[in-house]
This record gives C-alpha cells, sequence and structure tokens, in this order.
C-alpha cells in the first residue's frame, strides 16, 4: 500500500509539472516537532523532537504574486518524554519519531521586494500516511542499564474506516492531516521558508478527534528549496 502511495501522489506532481510555467522543485530542512499534552492543546518544549524534512514540490502560478503549492514530503514527527526518580534510581528518555508521506497542497502569496527578491506568505491543508519510524528508549531503570529500540506500530485507520479492529494502546493512527501556515523569502531559485504544522487528528490509536486538542501533531519547520530550471 506505501508503494502505491508514492506512486500516486509522483504521478500527481509529474502531471502538474506538464502545465504551463508549473516548475518542479527540490526541499529539505529541520522539524522540530511536538505532540499537545492536553486539553487545550498545549505544548511542552522540553518535549520536542528534533527531525527532518526532505521532498519535491510544485510551482504553479495561478495569478500574477499568487501560486498553488502542492508537494510530496518525507517528513519527521513525534516527541521525547524524559522520566527521572531518584527514589527508584531512574532516568530514562524515550524518542518516539514516526515517518510519514505527506502531501501539502499550500497557496502562497509572493510579495516583490526587488532585485528578483520575493516575501513568502501561505497556507494550505495537507494529508500524511504513517510509513515507518523508531521508538527508542535509553538510560537507567531501578539502576539497570536500558537501550531498547522498536518500530512503530500502525493501526489500520482510513480515512473513510470507523471500524478498525486493530486498535491498540501501543499503535499510533496511520492517517494524519492538519494545516500548514509559512512564511519566507524567494531569492531567484532559491528559497527559505519557515513552516508550522497545525495537525487536527489525534495519533493515539482509537482517538476521537473530535472529543479535544490532546494527543495531537505540532511540527515547526525550517527548510531551504530550490526551483529546477529556468522561466
Amino acid at each position: 500500500m506505501n508503494k502505491k502511495v508514492l506512486l500516486s501522489a509522483l504521478m500527481i506532481l509529474a502531471a502538474v509539472s506538464a502545465m504551463s510555467q508549473t516548475r518542479l522543485g527540490i526541499r529539505g530542512g529541520l522539524n522540530l516537532a511536538n505532540v499537545t499534552i492536553d486539553k487545550s492543546g498545549n505544548t511542552d518544549e522540553s518535549k520536542m523532537l528534533p527531525s527532518f524534512n526532505a521532498g519535491l514540490f510544485a510551482d504553479v502560478p495561478l495569478a500574477v504574486g499568487f501560486a498553488l503549492e502542492p508537494g510530496l514530503m518525507l517528513t519527521g514527527k513525534g516527541s521525547k518524554v524524559h522520566t527521572s526518580s531518584s527514589v527508584l534510581n531512574t532516568d530514562m528518555e524515550t524518542r518516539l519519531n514516526p515517518l510519514y508521506l505527506e502531501v501539502p497542497l499550500n497557496f502562497v502569496g509572493k510579495v516583490p521586494l526587488g532585485n528578483d527578491t520575493h516575501l513568502l506568505l501561505g497556507a494550505g491543508p495537507y494529508a500524511a500516511f504513517g510509513i515507518g519510524g523508531k521508538v527508542r528508549t535509553v538510560g537507567t531503570f531501578l539502576g539497570q542499564d536500558v537501550d531498547d529500540k522498536s518500530d512503530i506500530k500502525w493501526d489500520d485507520d482510513t480515512p473513510f474506516n470507523e471500524d478498525d479492529k486493530n486498535q491498540g494502546w501501543d499503535k499510533l493512527k496511520r492517517f494524519d492531516y492538519g494545516a500548514n501556515f509559512l512564511a519566507g523569502f524567494q531569492f531567484g531559485n532559491a528559497m527559505v521558508t519557515a513552516n508550522y504544522g497545525l495537525g487536527l487528528a489525534k495519533i493515539n490509536s482509537g482517538g476521537d478527534n473530535d472529543a479535544d486538542q490532546k494527543n495531537k501533531n505540532r511540527v515547526f519547520s525550517i527548510s531551504l528549496g530550490f526551483l529546477l530550471g529556468g522561466r
């Protein structure tokens, strides 16, 4: 199923690139990922997890100063948790680092600043599909060294299936969706952007997306991109 999703997304990007004046680009950078910890959607900065983003995007002009940017990104999300107790002689850190294949669809405004430089401001929805990732716990537990690493387990949820029989407390939902908000600068064919991904789906298996804002992805990223070819 992963290969089918990847192939479909690549075909969409290829079709978009064939449109007049459309250009393909590459993008990659740093993610600072977190997961909300309470019903109001707050996060704990100490749980922020460094990760990465990398992939392709298309720049599709819509009108003067406006463009549509669909993309296909490999992006790391998740968070880390530190547990410490002097009484129990325990000091451990657990890192949850799921990897998603994400398809953003951003609408971007380009404000000219002169010398082939533009201010970029944009927003749009995203859909993501979990394809892998690791859970790792290191430290000491009851005085004993711990270094445990395992693959993330996913349930079988789909956007159209509410009767998932593969749910479990030790699993993550495979599908994520939300909204992106971005700002940055374009210098000729190069661009630097900052993006905030606001997850709208609970990541815990069996979670109710509408109940509250707990257990949802939050990702701040900084990326460097390059458009291929010239106008």
